[in-house]
């Protein structure tokens, strides 16, 4: 059975100021909220993720209306937007902070991403290292990391990191922006 309320996923790629841009971009997302999931430490502070000692993932909860995007897309736009084969890395960003993570919150989507796997295997081969677990709890980053790109845009990680892959997402996904 097709869900047809509200939705969200939460999705790691790097570091969560990529995804975060991108997904504002898109036409049915409704909310993007950056933040910590996939560890154990509870209400983690962004400086404790950052050291690699909470198992938590810097990760975006992406609320989007099934009416106008479906999960599937949402997660085409995931394996464009990082490298799912490296384990623990996003370019200059280590750690398993960084790790490439999909956390469900229903039988649905986990069926819907392993779906997406098998299609993401067709880009990227059998070296798919995404974590995919349920979501258990899902923290808020502090403010100043919500919508950092937009409100951060001469910041040289802006400039250097997200800035390319908006680009290349304005290229694939242009009937998909807002």
């Amino acid at each position: 059975m097709m869900e047809t309320q509200p939705q969200s996923i939460v999705l790691g790629g790097g570091c969560f100021w990529c995804l975060d841009a991108a997904y504002r971009l898109i036409r049915g997302v409704t909310s993007v909220t950056s933040g910590f999931a996939g560890g154990e430490t509870p209400y983690p502070t962004y400086e404790a993720v950052v050291m690699g000692s909470t198992g938590h993932a810097e990760v975006v909860k992406v609320e989007f209306n099934f009416q106008e995007i479906v999960l599937e897309t949402i997660l085409d736009i995931f394996w464009t937007l990082h490298d799912p084969t490296t384990l623990n890395r996003q370019g200059h960003d280590m750690g398993s902070q960084y790790r490439s993570i999909i956390l469900y919150n229903s039988e649905f989507q986990l069926k819907t991403v392993r779906h997406s796997i098998e299609r993401a295997k067709k880009v990227w081969g059998d070296g798919i290292v995404t974590e995919v677990k349920a979501l258990t709890d899902f923290y808020p980053a502090d403010d100043y990391h919500q919508n950092f790109f937009a409100n951060n845009p001469e910041k040289s990680y802006c400039q250097i990191i997200i800035n390319p892959k908006l680009k290349y997402l304005r290229e694939k996904f242009t009937s998909l922006l807002k």
